[in-house]
């Protein structure tokens, strides 16, 4: 093999097929595609022992992706469900899914996941770590949180969660700069649990040359993650989340050195006037590598309705340069999401990464909704359930409310503006 990762491939200025089929969907020029490949601006999570049936470029000009989260826990462990969660998860259109499984026999869980998914697949393993090897936390040696990563990689895991950033120095910033939710993101609490316990240092910033080697075998691309999230907007873009990103902008040069790509993970909980700022700085600091964001949420009293705060976050990250969502479901800070919950979730993350595809000039992205008021305006209905977003709610909700006249709906009825416009512009008079 002349490349081991796309990033390789594109540095020596091979344009591999998966690229093309990327740029083919995204409408770019192939070789401009690997440009961005080769610079980091773009990935293309593609595990040589998976081999996504979809592969997806996440980064800049790209359709905005979004990302389902599922898996397994002590509480929830039904797993013929979280499958079945994950079929209809890639049928309403998600790009990337998630295993944040924490229970069981996970690595069979992952297996059969990988097995059946068309779409790339990203972990966490230091969740698996803790989950799988039976073992106190601090008991955990850094040649463990390793084999698990290894492990991941083997499998076709194609892109996984690292929270390398999450080194003693950016511990000291979070522990002396008080924080109202410390620290809410599971991995990092792991990991900072771990660092104090055991009084070393972050094994995966450590070890990172290591967990970079694994990464280029298997072509894994790392989502650096964001331990020092802030949970809450009073938290938002603080000393500890800024000097960890400040971190993961170092790792991420040593990661493309070795030809691993890499993409970014961000907040979190943040008021609506910080975010286009927290996605400067991540693209300055970063090197202009992806941004993966969840949500943001942007504001802390919607338990219940959080599809909603992070769609609306989601959408100004994105539409300022965030190049990946993590889809939120109005279960979060809950439960563990069911799959009608889920569905609510993904398509509030997929109405938030088009909003921003339409301000972002993404090819196709104005067109769809040209389509769409075309249909309205001749009161096609037919055309306008197939171009809608979720075509099977739309078509229910007509069927539930049938007008009088079928021209028009419920609301308005004869009343209707775009029926009488017609009317008269057809030099027709208006009869109500």
């Amino acid at each position: 093999m002349v490349y081991r990762t796309q990033m390789e491939a594109a540095k020596k200025g091979i344009i591999t097929p998966e690229m093309e089929r990327v740029a083919g969907e995204e409408r770019l020029a192939p070789e401009e595609l690997r440009q961005r490949v080769a610079k980091g601006e773009v990935v293309i999570p593609y595990n040589k022992n998976h081999r996504p049936a979809r592969p997806q470029g996440i980064g800049r000009g790209l359709r905005t992706k979004i990302n389902v989260n599922l898996g397994v826990s002590n509480d929830c462990c039904d797993v013929e469900e979280e499958l079945a969660k994950a079929d209809r998860a890639v049928a309403l259109k998600a790009d990337a899914l998630m295993d944040l499984s924490s229970y069981g026999k996970t690595r069979e869980f992952r297996r059969q996941l990988l097995a059946r998914s068309p779409v790339m697949v990203g972990t966490v393993p230091v969740y698996d770590a803790v989950a799988s090897l039976k073992k106190d936390l601090t008991g955990l040696t850094p040649g463990d949180f390793l084999a698990v990563v290894r492990e991941h990689a083997e499998d076709g895991v194609d892109f996984i969660t690292i929270h390398a950033g999450l080194n003693r120095e950016v511990a000291a910033h979070f522990k002396r700069n008080p924080r109202l939710t410390k620290i809410v993101s599971r991995g990092g609490s792991l990991l900072f649990a771990w660092m104090e316990g055991t009084n070393k240092e972050n094994p995966f910033y450590e070890y990172f040359d290591d967990l970079l080697a694994i990464c280029r075998e298997y072509d894994v691309t790392i989502s650096l993650g964001d331990a020092c999230r802030p949970g809450s907007v009073g938290d938002a873009t603080d000393a500890a989340q800024v000097a960890e990103l400040i971190v993961l902008g170092e790792l991420t040069l040593r990661a493309w050195e070795q030809d691993v790509q890499v993409m970014i993970e961000g907040p979190g909980h943040m008021k609506i006037d910080e975010i286009a700022a927290n996605v400067l700085l991540e693209k300055k600091l970063c090197h202009g590598a992806p941004f993966y964001v969840l949500g943001p949420v942007v504001t802390d009293i919607a338990p219940g309705y959080d599809h909603i705060t992070a769609a609306i976050g989601g959408a100004i990250a994105a539409a300022a340069g965030a190049d990946f969502l993590c889809y939120v479901t109005p279960a979060e800070h809950l439960k563990l999401p069911d799959a009608e919950e889920m569905k609510e979730g993904i398509m509030a993350a997929r109405i938030a990464a088009h909003a921003a595809d339409l301000v972002k000039g993404v090819p196709g992205a104005a067109g769809w909704d040209e389509e769409m008021s075309r249909a309205r305006q001749e009161l096609n209905w037919e055309r306008m359930f197939n171009l809608a977003l979720d075509p099977v709610k739309a078509r229910a909700m007509r069927e539930k409310a049938r007008p009088s006249d079928p021209a028009t709906c419920t609301m308005c009825g004869k009343m209707c503006a775009v029926r009488n416009i017609n009317t008269v512009l057809a030099g027709e008079t208006v009869k109500i």
